[in-house]
């Protein structure tokens, strides 16, 4: 399973080729973009999740994607610190 930044690459990259979303309309913070690029670990925080699945116009698939590669992202990270 790919972790939480490839799953979230694979739909933000396949919307901005199509013309769906822009970076500034996408509800990502420039932060969050960095982060992710940087860190295979790290998942935006549940609350601005919810607002990038909005302003991204994310179906319901691709929102039970995210929300299950976040989990699984976050378990790995817990698992690795103890």
């Amino acid at each position: 399973m790919a972790n939480f930044a490839q799953m979230f690459m694979r739909i933000y990259d396949r919307k901005i080729q199509s013309g769906e979303i822009t970076f500034s309309r996408s509800g990502i913070t420039a932060g969050d973009f960095t982060a992710l690029c940087i860190n295979g670990s790290y998942v935006i925080p549940e609350e601005r999740l919810e607002i990038i699945f909005e302003k991204m116009s994310l179906n319901e698939e691709e929102r039970q994607k995210l929300r299950e590669a976040a989990e699984e992202t976050r378990r790995l990270a817990e698992e690795a610190d103890s």
